[in-house]
């Protein structure tokens, strides 16, 4: 692959205003790009269309352009390609790879506690198809009844689907302490078990969002923080499933607060907007020579 050919992205999500997490973020992925002689592309990630906010997305564009940060326009925002998504989610249901969950989270979490089902490696307890499954006429009558549901995506009918490939399923993860053999690692999509695909209030999920985005503007490596690292094993399998080209991958650290806790919009870490208000240079924020 030559230079040129090394296409990443950034990909934030306006849910809220951006901190010194995602500047850091940012450096990783444009820098890689620049280093490369390739391309870092910018998406807007705003398919929660219920926590999204116009003020937000524009506060991104500010932010980042202030930071130092250009990129090709236009920017792709995902809330105006649900169609895309939809599509996709189509063909994984025409392969007979998902199903309507009419299970709400608490009854999801009964469920786990009475099977005592363990905390996963990827720090979650997976939970799979339950047993019996509902009959066509079982789930017609629900939908009539205007039920909600999640489209999930079942592991087991993609390891049928699949066969031995299933366990052959691997990415390459550039700097990852999980890394084996060049880089190589195996995938373990049954660490996050049947995720969700779209809901009734969401038409897509981050995972099949993203592995769509991804093959779609040919992203030859994915730089993103260490937090997103299991989501990966299913990145994979959905990628295969789709026939869609798997990136090389690189999991960076996490910006830190006093409490060792990462910066996290839902913890009210500083905005680089505060940030800037309280007369903080760009370089300051890139050398995290700033308090967050």
């Amino acid at each position: 692959m030559s230079a040129s050919d090394y296409r990443t992205r950034f990909a934030p999500s306006p849910t809220g205003y951006l901190h010194a997490g995602h500047a850091f973020a940012a450096a990783q992925a444009f820098g890689a790009a620049e280093e490369a002689g390739g391309t870092c592309l910018f998406r807007i990630e705003d398919i929660d269309q219920t926590r999204c906010r116009p003020e937000f997305e524009q506060a991104i564009y500010e932010d980042l352009h202030w930071l130092g940060f250009d990129w090709p326009e236009p920017a792709r925002r995902q809330s105006e390609h649900f169609d895309d998504y939809a599509a996709a989610l189509k063909k994984l249901t025409d392969l007979g790879l998902t199903y309507r969950c009419f299970l709400t989270r608490k009854e999801i979490a009964r469920r786990l506690d009475a099977a005592d089902v363990a905390v996963s490696p990827a720090g979650e307890r997976p939970f799979f198809r339950p047993e019996p499954i509902l009959s066509a006429d079982e789930e017609a009558e629900r939908i009539a009844a205007g039920e909600p549901f999640a489209w999930r995506l079942s592991l087991a009918a993609c390891r049928d689907y699949l066969g031995h490939g299933f366990e052959a399923l691997e990415f390459k993860e550039d700097g990852a302490d999980e890394a084996i053999e060049n880089g190589v690692t195996q995938a373990h999509p049954e660490w996050l078990g049947d995720v969700v695909l779209a809901r009734k209030d969401a038409p897509t999920s981050y995972h099949l969002a993203v592995c769509h985005d991804d093959a779609l503007q040919s992203i030859t490596h994915v730089v993103r923080g260490a937090d997103l690292y299991h989501a990966t094993h299913i990145h994979v399998l959905l990628q295969t499933l789709m026939g869609w080209h798997t990136p090389i991958y690189h999991h960076h650290s996490l910006v830190l607060d006093n409490a060792e806790k990462k910066l996290a919009k839902t913890r009210n870490s500083t905005s680089i907007r505060d940030l800037r208000a309280a007369g903080a240079r760009p370089e300051d924020i890139l050398a995290g020579r700033v308090e967050s």
